[in-house]
């Protein structure tokens, strides 16, 4: 398993990670905002599908270890970046499914593994090339704080760990 995401077909993208357990320790990192905020987004979420919710993207909250960001994220990174999605499945501690960008949709499911959880995500209706590109990447860096944290580390500042795919992708996918 590389930590890279699979391409399951020209709209879908697949990561999946082991990660440090329990799955009930992994699905708070998904679901309360407290720990999301820590790797992901910001904002309460609903447990009824159906239900619209907001989060906000803030990069560098992620670490108390700042980078800069690439040029054309210094306004993200700034003043963060809020989206509306809809809630789609909510089954603690195994599944969290809702809306993303673009008609997109975004699926976490986890099984254990012993003291570890398998955390796949799967990203489908992906409209386009470029926006598949854009969120693998996205998707790898911020599953890296992800599993920094769950292991207890400080990771590094986001935009240093999202260095080391921009342009990875291109090739892969």
């Amino acid at each position: 398993m590389s930590g890279y995401a699979e391409k399951i077909d020209d709209n879908t993208i697949r990561f999946v990670r082991v990660l440090p357990g329990p799955i009930e320790r992994v699905f708070a990192y998904l679901w309360e905002e407290d720990k999301r905020k820590t790797w992901f987004t910001s904002g309460a979420m609903p447990t009824t599908p159906g239900e619209s919710f907001t989060q906000t993207w803030k990069h560098s909250d992620y670490s108390p270890n700042k980078s800069t960001p690439p040029e054309r994220m210094k306004e993200v990174d700034e003043k963060g970046h809020t989206a509306t999605n809809t809630l789609l499945a909510y089954e603690p501690p195994h599944r969290l499914a809702y809306t993303f960008g673009q008609g997109s949709e975004v699926e976490f499911v986890l099984k254990p593994e012993g003291d570890k959880v398998r955390l796949i995500l799967t990203h489908s209706k992906l409209p386009d090339r470029n926006y598949t590109l854009n969120v693998s990447g996205g998707w790898h860096s911020h599953l890296d704080v992800l599993e920094m944290h769950l292991k207890g580390e400080t990771p590094p500042g986001f935009w240093d760990v999202w260095r080391k795919v921009e342009g990875v992708y291109d090739s892969r996918i």
